[in-house]
């Protein structure tokens, strides 16, 4: 018979040499890691690209091209929910991209626009807290924590995607964050 588990305790916020890295006192460095995030996810977005246009079958799969709309549409969500907000949101749905050339300009254009995003966020306003409409009630979270959400979404969703695309007899692009430090950092490289 098995023991039962101890209850977790909830950890304490970071503090000593971790507090640096993580936290707003080593905004700087967070701000890096957003950017470096952002830089990989649109080479893997674009990695992903390569192979389903290269392979006409997987477009066609409705399951995958859904969830491929589905990334990029939570990409403009996050970037308008962490943005001015100067406008409504813009809910597309997959139907409304059934040509793959325009859903695939429409998540460049997402990307271009986080790139722009970072570099122009100050680490101080990682830290303001944005709304994240969708929760009843209403989440508060930083800023930081949202962008880090939409990253973190995107790597999930592409990881599916990627055993879609071998299920319909694909091989998709390792698309890791550490093989892509390896390979030094690439750009995007959109076919």
């Amino acid at each position: 018979m098995r023991k039962p588990r101890a209850k977790r305790e909830k950890r304490p916020p970071l503090s000593g040499p971790c507090e640096h890295v993580y936290t707003r006192a080593g905004g700087d460095t967070m701000h890096q890691y957003l950017r470096e995030l952002y830089a990989h996810q649109e080479w893997a977005d674009a990695e992903h690209w390569r192979a389903f246009e290269a392979y006409p079958a997987a477009l066609e799969d409705r399951a995958l091209y859904e969830r491929l709309h589905h990334v990029h549409l939570v990409q403009h969500a996050f970037l308008w929910i962490t943005g001015p907000r100067t406008s409504p949101f813009e809910y597309k749905k997959a139907e409304e991209y059934p040509d793959p050339a325009v859903l695939k300009a429409y998540a460049q254009q997402g990307l271009a626009e986080f790139e722009e995003h970072l570099r122009t966020t100050t680490p101080d306003a990682l830290e303001e807290i944005v709304e994240i409409p969708w929760f009843q009630p209403t989440l508060k979270i930083s800023r930081r924590q949202a962008l880090t959400q939409a990253a973190m979404h995107s790597h999930y969703h592409r990881g599916q995607n990627a055993t879609r695309f071998r299920e319909l007899g694909g091989v998709p692009p390792t698309t890791d964050f550490i093989l892509w430090l390896h390979k030094g950092q690439p750009p995007a490289e959109w076919p």
